[in-house]
């Protein structure tokens, strides 16, 4: 699983204006939960970007003041006003212990309501997932090749060996629905010629 090294430093200060002060600096104020203690860490702005503002699921195992810690991110927050990073939760992973996250679907098959002329509908792009820091993965592969028109993939079919998904087991994630080109298209298809009545039989001719 992709990993991005961060360096951080510890802070002492955690009031508003020793915040504010560490923004000021380019610093982004945040907390490690999870661990056998919290750990109050300031990282620089711009190192967190390829951790923060990205789909994908990844580790970042951050540096502060000669200890590392291998975390997930677990909460983020932003200014109301200028929408910058303000403040980072995150969570460590502690082997045995098991954590929950948001984990992605990677779609993978060509579905066959599609060929048959439908559009493929994405309902969910990523499942929460509890499981051992251990069978964490970048993305859960969503096999859609017998997806059929007006079919559903849901919840319940995602292979879930090594860790429990918490979603409701019934939600649609994927779907095939009639585009409006194959809706004409059936409403100008004839109709099926109706069967002609089958002939009475003849009549016996009377006996002479």
């Amino acid at each position: 699983m992709k990993t991005i090294t961060i360096e951080g430093q510890l802070r002492t200060g955690t009031g508003k204006t020793a915040t504010r002060q560490l923004r000021s600096q380019g610093l982004v104020p945040g907390v490690i939960y999870g661990g056998a203690k919290e750990v109050n860490f300031a990282a620089d702005a711009l190192a967190l970007k390829p951790f923060i503002y990205t789909p994908d699921f990844q580790l970042v195992k951050l540096n502060v003041d000669g200890t590392s810690y291998t975390c997930i991110l677990k909460d983020l927050q932003f200014d109301k006003v200028s929408d910058a990073l303000s403040h980072v939760d995150l969570l460590e992973l502690v082997e045995g212990k098991k954590v929950t996250a948001n984990i992605p679907l990677k779609f993978v098959g060509s579905a066959e309501g599609v060929k048959a002329g439908g559009k493929l509908e994405i309902r969910l792009k990523s499942v929460k997932v509890k499981s051992l820091p251990k069978d964490l993965r970048e993305n859960i592969e969503v096999d859609i090749t017998h997806l059929e028109l007006n079919g559903n993939i849901r919840v319940q079919d995602i292979q879930s060996d090594n860790y429990e998904i918490l979603n409701s087991p019934r939600i649609p994630i994927a779907s095939v629905t009639m585009t409006r080109q194959l809706k004409q298209e059936e409403a100008a298809a004839p109709a099926p010629a109706a069967a002609a009545p089958a002939a009475a039989p003849a009549a016996a001719a009377p006996k002479k």
